[in-house]
């Protein structure tokens, strides 16, 4: 994965009316810690960041008020809700060929092959063990030659170089079921209706009769 970099400044304010103004000046507060060092208290460009935290794991190369930049991972991105702005990154600093631990999204291809089968995801993320600065942004998985009741385990991922997936390796990934026939929807569909027009309960019949009784 390519290095990001970004311009920080020192930040020396803090504060929840120092954070608005910040944001309002278009910066991102962000909290840069890691390797025993104290936190280091930063302001990011925020169109820039924005643009740099649509992968995972993005490896960032971050100059401090001009100096030597430090690499960071994303730990914890904090977004606006509404307007899906970020208000508030903490980074982890990393080293060159040092591992890390990240979660790596998972992504399918060849699932639209066939109409009569479905992908059940067990998982939708896969933890690997990686050199920092060779984070995958994404691991596919091929199922256009899968069968109904193929499943894939951990063991079967085609991982990149130096990729070590920690768990076990016939940890279930996906399975391959078979899709349902529109007579399978419509018997369940019937099923739900007459479940749905039960009689009423005998506390409620014997109301109805009290009724007509008065």
């Amino acid at each position: 994965m390519a290095e990001v970099k970004l311009s920080a400044q020192s930040r020396t304010e803090f504060g929840k009316g120092a954070a608005r103004r910040a944001r309002r000046d278009g910066l991102v507060p962000a909290v840069l810690y890691g390797h025993g060092s104290d936190p280091i208290h930063v302001s990011l460009p925020g169109h820039e960041t924005l643009l740099a935290l649509r992968v995972a794991n993005a490896l960032l190369s971050i100059s401090i008020d001009g100096a030597a930049a430090k690499l960071a991972l994303p730990k914890q991105v904090q977004r606006n809700p509404v307007k899906g702005t970020i208000e508030h990154v903490d980074l982890v600093i990393v080293r060159r060929g040092e591992k890390v631990t990240v979660e790596v999204p998972l992504h399918v291809i060849g699932a639209d092959e066939k109409a009569d089968r479905i992908i059940v995801m067990d998982q939708q993320t896969i933890t690997l063990e990686c050199e920092a600065t060779h984070i995958p942004a994404q691991i596919e998985i091929d199922v256009t030659d899968l069968e109904i009741g193929d499943q894939v385990a951990a063991k079967d991922l085609n991982l990149p170089e130096g990729a070590v997936f920690p768990g076990e390796p016939d940890d279930l990934i996906l399975s391959v079921t078979a899709a349902k026939t529109q007579e399978q929807i419509d018997a369940e569909l019937d099923a739900a209706m007459a479940e749905g027009g039960e009689e009423p309960a005998e506390g409620g019949e014997a109301e109805d009769e009290a009724a007509d009784a008065e």
